[in-house]
C-alpha cells in the first residue's frame, strides 16, 4: 500500500507561510537591524551622560532623541522603503510622536527599576534601559507599519477615501460643479419650435 501523502507536505506548508509573511519577515529583519543600531547609539550616549552625573530620565531622553534621528533615517530609507508615507514632514511628525510613546515605555521600565525597585547601579540602569527599549521596539514596529509607512494599496485607499469625503461634503453643502466657459445649455423642444 502506498501513501498518497507527500513527505514534503510540511515543508510546503512552511513555504506557504513564508510566502504569505515574506514582507513581514524582511521588514522585521531590517527594522531589527536599524533598531540594534539605535540601541547602540542610545547606549553610547546614555552611558557617558550617566557618568557625567545626569539623572537616568534626562540621560535616556537625550540618548533617545539622538537615536530617533538615526532610526528614522534607517527605517524610512531602508526598512520600509517599499511602503508609502504621507511625505517626509508628515512621516517625521508621526514617527517622532510614536517614538515619544516608545520613550514613555522606556521611562516606565527605567523609572520602575530605579524608584520602585531601588536598582540604581550603572549596570542595573543599563539592563532596565535595554528592557524598556525592547518593549518600546515592539510597539514601534507595529505602529510604524500601521501609521507611518503603509503598503502602497493602503495609501491609495486612504487617499481615495479622503477625496470621496471631500466630494460628498461639497455635494451636501450645495456646491455645484464649476461652469465651463463657452458651454451652451441644451435647447428644449419648446425653444426649438419657437425659432
Amino acid at each position: 500500500m502506498s501513501s498518497t501523502r507527500s513527505p514534503f507536505r510540511p515543508v510546503r506548508g512552511l513555504a506557504g507561510i513564508y510566502q504569505r509573511s515574506r514582507q513581514l519577515f524582511h521588514e522585521g529583519a531590517k527594522f531589527l537591524t536599524v533598531g540594534l543600531i539605535g540601541i547602540g547609539v542610545t547606549n553610547l550616549v546614555f552611558i557617558p551622560l550617566r557618568a557625567l552625573g545626569l539623572g537616568p530620565l534626562t540621560s535616556v531622553t537625550i540618548a533617545t532623541v539622538v537615536a530617533t534621528v538615526v532610526t528614522f533615517l534607517g527605517n524610512r530609507y531602508w526598512s520600509f522603503r517599499g511602503r508609502e508615507g504621507g511625505g517626509a514632514a508628515r512621516e517625521g511628525v508621526t514617527f517622532f510622536i510614536l517614538n515619544g510613546i516608545g520613550l514613555l515605555i522606556q521611562y516606565a521600565v527605567l523609572g520602575f527599576s530605579n524608584y520602585a525597585l531601588g536598582l540604581t547601579t550603572k549596570i542595573e540602569n543599563v539592563i532596565a534601559l535595554n528592557i524598556g527599549i525592547g518593549l518600546g521596539t515592539l510597539f514601534r514596529f507595529w505602529s510604524y507599519r500601521k501609521w507611518v509607512w503603509v503598503p502602497p494599496e493602503v495609501h491609495l485607499a486612504r487617499l481615495r477615501v479622503g477625496r470621496h469625503r471631500k466630494g460628498r461634503a461639497a455635494a451636501e453643502s450645495g456646491a455645484s460643479e464649476p461652469a465651463v466657459i463657452g458651454a451652451t445649455r441644451p435647447v428644449s423642444q419648446d425653444q426649438s419650435r419657437r425659432s
